[in-house]
């Protein structure tokens, strides 16, 4: 898909180099947008930013890095932004606890516990890694990067991010150790 994209862009058809890009890179972007803001409302937002810049940035790409880590750095560095934002604009989660007695008040604001039986849900399990973790596991497995691209688009060594990966795996097996496993039988 990469090299139809190249086509286009060296042809200097953007409108359709940037439909592919679209299509291609929706889902990865949304995915690493929804692992470093931990918010998939502000990740549909950032989203949409990061496709306008690269619409905007798309007639001077130049193939210095690849198209994928091309995008990847411009998500990083918008939800780096974003989070820099919100930082010094802080707000506080109906789910936090000390906002419990405003929740019981409103009973339209209480969360629905899903069915009493647990499961492992990845992305839950992700949401409790520390972000540089979760990072690191969301584009090699999930984006199935090579170490080398997931190094080149998070800005560090190879070493770091293979540490990373493996103190991720050690604290991902600590998260679902704590859940219990419950059997449904019917």
């Amino acid at each position: 898909m990469e090299d139809d994209i190249r086509q286009r862009l060296k042809a200097r058809q953007f409108d359709e180099a940037f439909e592919l890009v679209l299509d291609c890179f929706k889902d990865k972007v949304f995915r690493l947008a929804c692992s470093m803001l931990r918010d998939e409302t502000q990740a549909e937002d950032t989203t949409q930013e990061v496709f306008l810049k690269i619409w905007k940035a798309l007639r001077n790409y130049h193939a210095e890095a690849t198209l994928s880590t091309w995008i990847y750095t411009i998500t990083r560095n918008t939800c780096l932004t974003e989070l820099k934002k919100r930082a010094s604009h802080p707000t506080v989660s109906l789910d936090a606890p000390e906002m419990e007695p405003v929740a019981d008040v409103l009973p339209s604001l209480r969360s629905i516990d899903r069915e009493s039986g647990a499961e492992m849900d990845v992305e839950t399990m992700l949401a409790e890694l520390p972000e540089k973790y979760r990072l690191v596991v969301t584009l090699f497995y999930l984006e199935q990067k090579a170490y080398e691209e997931v190094a080149a688009m998070l800005g560090m060594p190879l070493g770091t991010v293979k540490t990373n990966l493996f103190r991720a795996k050690k604290e991902l097996l600590r998260i679902a150790a704590r859940r219990p496993l419950v059997a449904v039988l019917k």
